[in-house]
This record gives structure tokens, sequence and C-alpha cells, in this order.
């Protein structure tokens, strides 16, 4: 018998914060989808990446799919187009998944053999998507793993929609930045350099630097001591 996604609906409801929300769905997404890596991926309200969670997926792969693949990719163009989740067999004829621009610039290097992406909507617009991969031998996505992870959007949205209109005071500066964000804000209070950060997160100094320009955005400074004193300041 199927899992059910009952708990996982629970988990979302009763989320507190939107940094809850995100990390709930998040810890439980592999067991229910047999997916290897998976992210969510949040917009703000200029169709910008707000805020990105991912789990087995590289630094690399996601500025190489910013950079090249986002503009070619079949299945988010179904997935902007019809709101509904979507993956390659679904909006590929069969066979060309592995000659399309997609796979050939991002996905073959990074073993992403299968993708699945579903739409996070609120007031009529796509706000953010969750993004499956499988690897290796696995099969491909079929209509199941669709309408779960369909359902799966529905609360998400309901609940994220919920959380953004509660007053300010319950959604702190700090909710908005990604958990991989606090970590580096953390450090960041402790005094480390960009290099010393890379290194204690294992990812590159750039990503650092990319990443603190994201969080600068989000938290409204152009400082490192600001920002610090700010989340600092923050209930």
């Amino acid at each position: 018998m199927p899992r059910s996604l009952y708990p996982l609906f629970q988990a979302i409801a009763t989320a507190p914060t939107e940094q809850a929300l995100r990390c709930k769905v998040m810890h439980h997404i592999s067991e229910y989808f047999g997916v290897q890596r998976w992210g969510i991926y949040l917009l703000d309200a200029n169709n910008d990446l707000a805020s990105i969670d991912t789990r087995g997926v590289s630094d690399t792969f996601i500025e190489q799919y910013q950079k090249f693949g986002k503009s070619v990719d079949p299945v988010l163009k179904y997935v902007l187009a019809h709101h509904a989740p979507a993956h390659e067999e679904l909006v590929l004829p069969k066979g060309a998944w592995k000659q399309s621009e997609l796979y050939q610039r991002c996905c073959s290097i990074h073993n992403h053999e299968h993708i699945m992406t579903g739409p996070l909507v609120g007031h009529g617009h796509l706000v953010g998507t969750i993004n499956c991969a499988r690897i290796g031998h696995i099969p491909a996505f079929n209509q199941s793993d669709l309408a779960n992870l369909g359902a799966v959007c529905t609360h998400f949205s309901a609940r994220l929609a919920e959380l953004r209109k509660l007053p300010s005071k319950a959604n702190p500066l700090r909710d908005r930045l990604t958990p991989r964000e606090i970590q580096i804000a953390n450090l960041v209070a402790k005094g480390l350099t960009n290099a010393e950060i890379g290194a204690e997160l294992w990812i590159t100094q750039n990503s650092v630097k990319q990443a603190l320009k994201r969080m600068f955005r989000k938290v409204e400074v152009s400082a490192r001591t600001a920002m610090v004193a700010k989340l600092k300041d923050t209930p």
C-alpha cells in the first residue's frame, strides 16, 4: 500500500514560520518520492530567487542551471504555463529527454537522470517550485508521483499564503533566510572571513560571496556588520 501523505500534510499545516515550513518539507521529500536530490525554490515580488533550499545538489549545479538551464527547461516551462506538476516524460516525446538542451548542458553532468517539478502558487502567480531528481538507473517518475507532488504543493502553497498574512512580528528577518544562509550569518557573526566560512561549510568562497549578496538584499543592508546587528536585534 502506498505511504500516506497525511502526516506530511499535518506537518505543513502546523508549521509556525515560513522557515519551519521549508524545513519540514525538505526533511520528508526523499522518503515520499524516492529521490536523491531535491529542493525548494521561492521567488520574490520581482520574480527573482528569494531563497533556495537543496539536498544533494551542488552549488555548481545551481549556478549552471540558473545560467544555462532555466531558460531551456521544458519541465519548468510546462509548470509555468499550467501551474501543474510535470516530469520530463510528460512534456517531451519518448526518447527526447537525453537529447534535450537541459539534459546536455546541466543534468547529464550532474547525473540527474529524471526530474520532476511542482508549482507553488499565490494570488494566481507562481511563487516558487518544489524540484526532485532521481539519479542512476532508478525508474522515471509516474502519474502517482505527479499526483502526490501536486497535493504537497497545494498544501505548501496554502500554508505559505497563511504565514505571509501574519503580522510582521511573527515573521522575523531570520525567517527570510534559508537554513544555509542562517549558518553563514552565524559564522559571519563569529568574525569568520568568506574563505573560512567556505571551508567550514564545504562550499566555495564565491558561493559564500553570492549568498551574502542575497542575504543583504533580504535583510535590507549593505554590509556584514549591519546584517549581524539587524539579525541580532530581531526577536
